[in-house]
C-alpha cells in the first residue's frame, strides 16, 4: 500500500492487514507539487484517515468525502474506495481490526477531529508495530478507540447518483464547475426532463439539483484555498459573478467568510505542529 510510514523507509512499507494488531496506525508526508492518485482498493481492516496539512478527497460508491486539514475520514473495512491529493500532504492513517470496531460508524463518514485525538494519532504512530498488548501500549489504542466513537460527524460530504445520466451530469460539473448552465440545462444535455432529473436526483442523493451544485462548490473551493488560489480565481473557476457572492455563500454553508476559515484551520495546523 502507498503508505509512508515515518518510522520506516518506503521499501518497509507494510500491509496493515497482514499487521497481527487490532489497531496498526501509520503516519504520512508527501511532498509533491502534482496531483497524487490511489485507485480503487479495499482493505480488511477499517481506516480512519487524518489529515493535518493538505487537503485530500475519497469516493466511495455512492459518495464523494472531502477531507481538510484537522479533519478525518472513517472508512469502514472491505470498502471499495479511492483517495485523491494534491500539494503537500501530511496526516496519519489507523488501521482498526472489525473485532474492536464496535461502536464506531457502520458508513463511510467524515469526523471533526478533536484535539484529544489528533494528539492520540500521533503518539500511536510512534509505537512499534508490534506493540505489546496487555500494557500501557494497549491501553493507548484503546483510548484512542473511545476518542474516535466521540469525534463528531462533518458535514463536507457529497453524495454520489448511480444513475448513468447522473453520473455523466456530475462528471460534467466537476470538469467545469464554472459552467452556469440551469437545471432545464443540464436536463436537456443529459436527455431528460427537468422533472424527471429533479426527481432523479432527490431520490439518489437526498438533495435538490442547486443544493448538490452548492455542495460541489464548496468542496471544490476548499480544495482550490489549501493549494494557495486567491479568493477571486476561486470565485472566477466556479462561475459566481463577483468574489462577494462566492463569499455570501460560502459563509453560509461553512459559518466563516472563506480567508477566515482557512486561517482558523492553518491555526489548528500550527497548533497541532507545535511540539
Amino acid at each position: 500500500m502507498p503508505i509512508i510510514n515515518k518510522l520506516f523507509p518506503p521499501e518497509q512499507w507494510i500491509d496493515p492487514d497482514a499487521v497481527p494488531r487490532p489497531v496498526v496506525t501509520f503516519g504520512m508526508a508527501l511532498e509533491r507539487l502534482d496531483s497524487f492518485e490511489l485507485d480503487f482498493h479495499r482493505h480488511a481492516k477499517s481506516q480512519l484517515l487524518l489529515t493535518l496539512r493538505g487537503v485530500l478527497s475519497c469516493e466511495i460508491e455512492g459518495g464523494l468525502w472531502l477531507v481538510p486539514p484537522q479533519s478525518a475520514i472513517w472508512i469502514p473495512g472491505g470498502t471499495m474506495h479511492s483517495v485523491t491529493a494534491a500539494g503537500t500532504l501530511e496526516g496519519y492513517n489507523a488501521f482498526i481490526d472489525p473485532a474492536v470496531a464496535t461502536g464506531l460508524p457502520g458508513q463511510c463518514c467524515s469526523l471533526t477531529a478533536t484535539p484529544l485525538l489528533r494528539e492520540l494519532m500521533i503518539r500511536a504512530a510512534h509505537l512499534p508495530m508490534l506493540y505489546t498488548e496487555g500494557g500501557m501500549e494497549s491501553n493507548l489504542v484503546t483510548l484512542l478507540l473511545d476518542e474516535m466513537r466521540l469525534a463528531p460527524l462533518g458535514t463536507l460530504h457529497l453524495p454520489m447518483p448511480a444513475d448513468a445520466r447522473l453520473r455523466a451530469l456530475v462528471a460534467g460539473l466537476m470538469a467545469n464547475p464554472a459552467d452556469r448552465g440551469t437545471m432545464q440545462t443540464w436536463a436537456a444535455r443529459s436527455g431528460m426532463s427537468e422533472r424527471t432529473l429533479a426527481r432523479l436526483i432527490a431520490a439518489q442523493t437526498g438533495m435538490s439539483f442547486g443544493r448538490w451544485r452548492q455542495q460541489l462548490r464548496v468542496m471544490l473551493a476548499l480544495q482550490w484555498l489549501a493549494k494557495g488560489l486567491s479568493i477571486q480565481k476561486v470565485a472566477d473557476g466556479l462561475g459566481y459573478e463577483s468574489a462577494g457572492s462566492f463569499v455570501t455563500m460560502f459563509r453560509k454553508v461553512l459559518g466563516a467568510p472563506p480567508g477566515r476559515y482557512m486561517a482558523r484551520r492553518e491555526r489548528a495546523d500550527r497548533e497541532a505542529s507545535a511540539p
